[in-house]
């Protein structure tokens, strides 16, 4: 029978800190032990216990006893996955999947419970066939000479050449919008790259803490989150930054650092959310777990995680769509030229 020690491994290495408060407790491979495999690993180092018992009245102890009493020992994987995902979809967390070889489990009522404010369709029409790629970015220059980017993921690298590209060619606007709608996230580094370009100076942004001890409350103090002015091409100009539902993870961060910047204001939905850094571990029958275990706060030291408001709420209307028109886009473009 194969066994498994509760481990942690780190999917972000400037974050080692969980290998700290680790206890070795061993489970064997089998209904229950998994259960409590997983139980234990969240319950030790889930990082937002105290902020869902506030917001969404989460018990995790109440949580286990709801769920363990639907094992049995003759469940086949199904089964069990199912049990498991939908403990974990207690949590309401996006950044917490449960991954096997045949499903994902996964809490996608981030944005799936909301209006998309997106329409692809409408959105190729703004981007026509003539504009540029810089990486992930799509780039062009409006009608009305305001200068348009869309990114629709941090994933792929995205070079300080491709940024600075992009202004480079859009300098001669009057104002620029950057539509982040749809961006699910992706690597931070590259969020921050592309705020830099937004600021002259060092700003703060936020705080982020680290797990201590497998105690709900055991925490580091808030460490400071600064972004530091690019050295390549800073935009001195008005910016419009267009979000919806879909903007998570690594997106929500990215809004967080924007709404620091000088001349930049959020237009749209608010965001998924999506704060916690998110952290890996392993079950005893192989199956793996990813879960939210470092959180990040805003300037005012208040949680992100479940979405940032925009400065300015504005959703798509039926009788836009039915006439081809992105209504947050057109509002911002008429924003800008006011």
């Amino acid at each position: 029978m194969k066994k498994a020690n509760l481990f942690i491994l780190s999917v972000i290495s400037v974050l080692p800190l969980l290998s700290s408060c680790i206890r070795g407790e061993v489970f064997e491979d089998t209904e229950e032990d998994n259960f409590k495999a997983l139980w234990t690993i969240i319950d030790e180092h889930y990082c937002f216990f105290d902020y869902k018992e506030k917001e969404i009245d989460l018990d995790w102890n109440t949580v286990y006893t709801k769920y363990h009493n639907r094992l049995s020992s003759n469940m086949d994987n199904a089964q069990l996955f199912e049990v498991l995902s939908e403990m974990l979809s207690e949590l309401k967390d996006g950044h917490v999947n449960l991954y096997a070889a045949h499903d994902v489990g996964r809490n996608w009522s981030w944005y799936e419970n909301y209006p998309s404010n997106f329409n692809d369709s409408i959105h190729k029409l703004y981007l026509g066939t003539d504009y540029k790629i810089a990486s992930s970015l799509k780039y062009k220059i409006l009608e009305d000479n305001i200068g348009y980017i869309y990114c629709g993921s941090f994933n792929s690298a995205l070079g300080d050449g491709n940024i600075s590209q992009a202004l480079s060619y859009l300098a001669e606007c009057s104002g620029l919008i950057i539509d982040v709608r749809e961006n699910s996230g992706g690597e931070l580094t590259n969020a921050e790259k592309l705020a830099s370009r937004f600021t002259n100076e060092r700003i703060l942004v936020g705080y982020m803490s680290h797990k201590t001890g497998p105690g709900h409350n055991e925490f580091s103090t808030l460490e400071e989150i600064w972004l530091e002015p690019s050295k390549g091409i800073r935009w001195q100009k008005d910016v419009i930054v267009l979000t919806n539902r879909r903007c998570y993870s690594a997106t929500n961060d990215f809004i967080k650092d924007m709404r620091q910047c000088p001349k930049v204001t959020i237009i749209g939905d608010q965001t998924g959310g999506g704060s916690g850094m998110p952290f890996s571990s392993e079950l005893p029958n192989g199956w793996s777990i990813r879960f939210s275990a470092c959180p990040i706060y805003d300037v005012d030291k208040n949680h992100t995680e479940f979405g940032i408001k925009p400065d300015i709420s504005i959703n798509m209307t039926k009788e836009d769509i039915l006439k081809n028109r992105d209504t947050i886009i057109e509002f911002a473009r008429n924003f800008l030229k006011k």
